[in-house]
């Protein structure tokens, strides 16, 4: 195969960013390829929960799916704790990193926004401000996020909920990663 010309990439030609721009590009094509195949690897759990992550995961974006969600927003409840693995102390805003060019603007807020959102149901109980979501009120998707918590994902840890599969979502999943990226401000 061939390879750039460069140790530095200050030293690289026209010719090695071609080269390198045409690998980037089939890369980027897999995406969906590489996103569903670590989701279907996260069959185990931290301890203490009922289910696995993914069965989260599907619970959360059956939900959505069910609800009558738009396809971006299926794709987003699947994947919005995809962070977990390697950004646990930061998992929603990994994940929403991983959306932002795919999904439109509220929907990447959603799910950046979530795990705070998400103390509400357990600040109360570990000595935190359960209303640390309150700083953001008056922010237009505050609500929405309200929603996408309460109606998704607080609830998907059931055991004897019955999810769609994740081969269900893979269409949505490879349409969504194939859109041509969002510009966010």
């Amino acid at each position: 195969m061939k390879k750039v010309s460069f140790t530095e990439m200050k030293n690289g030609t026209k010719e090695d960013y071609l080269l390198l721009e045409k690998h980037e590009k089939d890369f980027e094509r897999k995406t969906a390829d590489r996103i569903l195949k670590f989701m279907s690897s996260l069959n185990s759990t931290l301890e203490g929960y009922q289910i696995s992550r993914l069965e989260h995961s599907l619970q959360t974006a059956t939900r959505a799916f069910k609800n009558g969600e738009s396809e971006e927003m299926v794709v987003a409840a699947l994947l919005h704790d995809i962070g977990d693995e390697f950004a646990p102390m930061n998992h929603s805003q990994y994940a929403a990193a991983v959306l932002r060019p795919y999904v439109s603007e509220k929907t990447h807020w959603i799910i950046e926004k979530h795990g705070l959102f998400q103390t509400y149901y357990t600040a109360d109980h570990l000595g935190g401000d359960k209303n640390a979501r309150e700083k953001y009120k008056d922010h237009k998707y505050y609500k929405d996020t309200i929603n996408f918590c309460e109606k998704y994902d607080q609830s998907s840890f059931d055991p004897n909920y019955k999810s769609m599969s994740l081969e269900e979502f893979e269409p949505m999943v490879r349409n969504i990663f194939s859109r041509k990226p969002f510009y966010h401000h």
